[in-house]
């Protein structure tokens, strides 16, 4: 009877497998982006990477049309996908120029982001331990910026952007997956922010901006670009099939494996390694992250 009760619930231990799979991943796909800004900008590559994901969501959205509830396009997904392309052109702007683990601890505010957000959106009132909490890795956020601003400036704020804008697209998602499915949302979500970056690529060229031809791009770029859209498709697919067996208090902590890859990816492919600053400050948010979601569980229980 014991032995049932402590043994792991197979269905939740299959979600954090994949939670940690899609954490390794996003650091690969990071340092794609990374790559592809040698040849185009970060706007032309964003392009590129999000229109592929769209089209490798688009068979999975023909073969499961009936099972996702809700539909795919409504005003959920479209706000939705103009958060994700916010967070995509803030992101491989910053990768272009900064060390990819130091932008993605930047970006790891966004669970920070979230607490004070909810308030106001959802109504959901943070205790004060969450409080200080989010103050704490403000503190670590400034840390990790301040020296980095002063190397690359305004770009530095980039990730906090995008931790920004990914803090609204949850609290987007946890409205709108009351009556639709979140595979649906998700794809939804990817078509408009791949229809949205096509439609402001075509206002540019009308404008006189000369966008990156992929058309006449060599044969790797093309190989980076489908192994970007392909890669995250998967991830996305992976982290929503991972919220569909374990509880998100669960899954929120395995998120910051991502920084680890973030640090081998940066190290192995550009010779990028933090500083001693920049690890100080990471470990004050990560610190802070893993408190508030701490602080979420007693609450909920």
């Amino acid at each position: 009877m014991t032995d049932a009760i402590d043994r792991p619930d197979p269905q939740m231990r299959l979600g954090m497998i994949a939670m940690i799979a899609a954490m390794g991943m996003l650091p690969i796909g990071d340092a794609v982006s990374k790559i592809l800004t040698t040849v185009a900008s970060p706007f032309d590559v964003s392009v590129w990477r999000t229109t592929a994901q769209a089209l490798f969501f688009l068979p999975i959205a023909i073969l499961y049309r009936k099972r996702l509830r809700g539909g795919i396009f409504s005003g959920a997904a479209a706000a939705s996908g103009a958060c994700l392309a916010i967070v995509m052109l803030s992101l491989v702007s910053a990768f272009a120029v900064m060390p990819i683990a130091t932008a993605i601890a930047i970006f790891f505010v966004e669970p920070l982001l979230l607490t004070l957000l909810s308030w106001p959106l959802l109504g959901e009132r943070p205790g004060p331990r969450r409080f200080a909490a989010v103050a704490v890795g403000m503190i670590g956020a400034l840390i990790v910026i301040r020296p980095n601003f002063a190397v690359f400036g305004p770009v530095a704020l980039f990730p906090f952007l995008a931790a920004l804008a990914y803090a609204l697209n949850m609290i987007i998602l946890r409205r709108a997956t009351r009556s639709r499915s979140p595979l649906a949302l998700q794809i939804g979500a990817t078509f408009f922010a791949a229809m949205g970056f096509l439609l402001a690529s075509g206002a540019g060229a009308l404008l006189g901006r000369q966008p990156a031809a992929l058309t006449q791009a060599e044969g790797w770029v093309w190989g980076l670009v489908a192994f970007a859209g392909v890669l995250a498709a998967l991830t996305f697919l992976l982290i929503t099939f991972a919220f569909s067996k374990a509880e998100a208090s669960l899954l929120a902590p395995l998120q910051y494996l991502e920084i680890v890859g973030a640090t081998l990816v940066g190290l192995l492919l550009f010779s990028e390694f933090p500083d001693a600053i920049t690890w100080l400050g990471t470990a004050i948010i990560l610190g802070s992250g893993v408190y508030v979601f701490h602080r979420e569980k007693v609450s909920a229980g």
